[in-house]
């Protein structure tokens, strides 16, 4: 027998063997007996981990999960599902999309309102990093971000969408945010705050699918551009200037439209940053204008360095993303 062939076996046996074992803790946890089938689960789990066997130990922890869910056993579910990232985290498994709806098939069956679901989410987004994304893979991100939509709770989703890649489903949901929360005079707010806040994270696309699908979803706006609210015209022409990159184009812009930024004191926050990240501008300092636009006449004038280069401008103070 080939050593591949002699892989498959073993695979093959371990398999059945989970299988069995599974079998049995199911029949304990139909039967109603729930503590011990828990304790089970958590025995198999270490013996399996102390072998290695670490995919083996997150299949039967998954499943154990599934099926306390499906009994309403909140608890010991919940603990499973900790006992799944931990599988995760110590075998070093690389980030793969199958997983990924693993864990956000599980964050979808919590309690919506448990602490252990809080401490999954940012253990899982923990665990997806492995590379380039600092603040959790943006799939994860857009998974969750969909589960929290279907329950209606919008802010947390609006979070998650702006750490994902997903514009166009921001879009969709902020329509349906503003629809059934918002006031008619705010459905410009929200997709503003979401185009800057994307511009914020560096993610151009996002923020033009964002902008362009949600003015042409929303019931309330009225087909443009131009548009009707001079907020929305304003967006408009940011995502043109910062394809433009030139910083006289977005200081008169900002300028012009003061007082439709005013509407939110963020909005000059966000803006402060994307100026640097797209246009140049130096991070704040003390001067005799103050405020954004003072920060903006200061380069224009020279009293900064404009080229300190990216590595630079990243070294800025992070605005908070709520």
């Amino acid at each position: 027998m080939s050593e591949q062939e002699g892989l498959r076996c073993t695979s093959a046996r371990n398999r059945g063997g989970v299988q069995r074992v599974e079998g049995k803790l199911r029949a304990s946890v139909e039967k109603g007996d729930y503590y011990e089938a828990h304790q089970m689960y958590r025995t198999l789990f270490f013996r399996y981990m102390s072998q290695a066997k670490h995919p083996e130990a997150r299949e039967l922890m998954n499943h154990g999960a599934l099926l306390f869910f499906s009994y309403n056993q909140q608890n010991s579910a919940a603990d499973l599902s900790m006992l799944v990232l931990e599988s995760l985290e110590k075998s070093e498994a690389k980030v793969e999309d199958d997983i990924l709806e693993q864990l956000a098939k599980i964050f979808s069956l919590m309690d919506h309102n448990s602490p252990e679901r809080v401490a999954f989410v940012s253990r899982a987004l923990k665990w997806s990093t492995g590379g380039s994304s600092k603040l959790g893979h943006p799939m994860l991100h857009q998974l969750l971000a969909v589960t929290l939509w279907k329950e209606q709770n919008y802010s947390e989703s609006r979070y998650h969408f702006l750490h994902s890649s997903d514009g166009e489903g921001c879009a969709q949901m902020l329509v349906e945010y503003s629809a059934s929360r918002g006031f008619r005079s705010e459905v410009d707010m929200f997709v503003a705050q979401a185009v800057l806040q994307f511009l914020c994270l560096k993610n151009k696309n996002s923020a033009s699918v964002v902008f362009s699908t949600y003015t042409e979803k929303h019931p309330s706006i009225e087909k443009g551009p131009p548009f009707v609210q001079p907020l929305l015209n304003f967006i408009w022409f940011l995502l043109l200037a910062v394809d433009g990159g030139k910083l006289t184009v977005f200081t008169v812009l900002c300028e012009q439209y003061q007082p439709s930024l005013k509407r939110d004191p963020m909005y000059n926050e966000y803006l402060d940053r994307i100026g640097q990240l797209f246009f140049g501008v130096p991070p704040k300092q003390s001067s005799s204008y103050g405020g954004l636009l003072g920060n903006l006449l200061n380069s224009l004038m020279g009293s900064g360095e404009e080229e300190e280069g990216e590595e630079a401008q990243e070294d800025g103070s992070p605005i908070e993303l709520d």
